[in-house]
């Protein structure tokens, strides 16, 4: 037998060992604690999504899942953070509709790829955004705010998670359709909008109902609207605002999910995937996350990606329309 005929029989088997390596690795899995890497800060929608999987991962796992936050850059230093560890599955991060399907249409320089930089493992949850005012802004509801912001163009700002992230553009199209001229007002997150508005610096903010309802229930701020095509059960009495606002059509979900860097074996993907679907099909986790404004929606790896795909789609068409960019 020739050279050659015998690194022809040998791939075969070198290709039967690896396979069997890499199963042998899944089966094992994990060995070791997990990092969820947030691209929002602490008490963010992001990070309380995160900690609700990690705790009941780690207990069936029995590895400590840790969250770790690295805001700014509207997740892009989270995505670089991940993108620069191991694809061995130790190393995940919680995506959203702005990271995994808005940024790539929004931002001119994008250092990553949604879709080929990384694997879906499972869709975490949808959540709803509140449209809220500072309690000194004299308006009750969206069509007073309309008319309030076209009596003074260009001065009523709304604060949100970031540039680019999904209450931005839900301010882009809301200001699109409605055609008024609010100004944009970009933080590191959330809680920091949230902040700023509840002080006063900021009329108006556009932030998950997992942050900002406290606020609404504690009087700092007031509720006009939801994002969505309907009612959230945590805040039942406050409307959509295609409805409230005259606006047929609108809508603005914001979705987070867990991602694997590209290269991640797919049978731990697979494993993770089942395990976070098993995990938001638990009573006490979905009566949580339900109570605070979200509504658990786990997926399969495949089914994940092809909503992906659709949202990115869909994210598109609207930043085409409302023009904007990041360089």
């Amino acid at each position: 037998m020739n050279a050659i005929s015998r690194l022809a029989c040998l791939i075969p088997v070198a290709l039967s060992l690896a396979g069997a390596a890499a199963q042998a690795v899944a089966q094992a899995y994990p060995v070791k604690p997990i990092r969820i890497v947030v691209p929002f800060p602490p008490a963010s929608g992001a990070d309380i999504l995160a900690r609700a999987v990690a705790a009941k991962l780690t207990q069936r796992s029995g590895q400590q899942v840790l969250v770790d936050p690295r805001p700014g850059g509207s997740g892009i230093i989270a995505a670089e953070v991940v993108l620069n560890a191991p694809a061995d599955g130790y190393t995940l991060m919680v995506g959203t509709s702005s990271t995994h399907a808005i940024s790539l249409s929004v931002r001119r320089k994008l250092p990553y790829h949604p879709v080929r930089d990384f694997m879906p493992i499972s869709k975490i949850a949808v959540v709803p955004m509140l449209v809220t005012v500072h309690p000194s802004v004299p308006v009750k509801n969206a069509k007073e705010l309309i008319a309030f912001a076209r009596s003074r163009p260009g001065q009523i700002a709304f604060a949100t998670a970031g540039i680019g992230t999904t209450g931005h553009l839900a301010g882009e199209l809301f200001k699109s359709m409605a055609r008024v001229e609010f100004v944009h007002v970009a933080y590191r997150g959330s809680p920091q909008a949230l902040i700023e508005t509840v002080s006063g610096q900021v009329s108006m903010a556009i932030s998950p109902i997992l942050t900002a309802y406290p606020q609404v229930a504690a009087g700092r701020l007031r509720a006009l609207a939801v994002t969505t095509p309907r009612s959230s059960p945590t805040a039942p009495s406050v409307p959509p605002l295609a409805e409230a606002a005259g606006l047929p059509g609108y809508e603005a979900t914001l979705w987070y999910g867990l991602f694997a860097p590209a290269g991640t074996p797919r049978d731990i993907v697979t494993r993770l995937s089942s395990e976070v679907v098993a995990i938001l099909g638990l009573n006490d986790v979905g009566e949580s996350l339900r109570k605070q404004g979200a509504q658990p929606e786990g997926m399969t790896p495949d089914a994940f990606a092809a909503y992906q795909k659709s949202e990115i789609a869909k994210w598109a068409k609207v930043v085409k329309e409302s023009g904007v960019t990041v360089n």
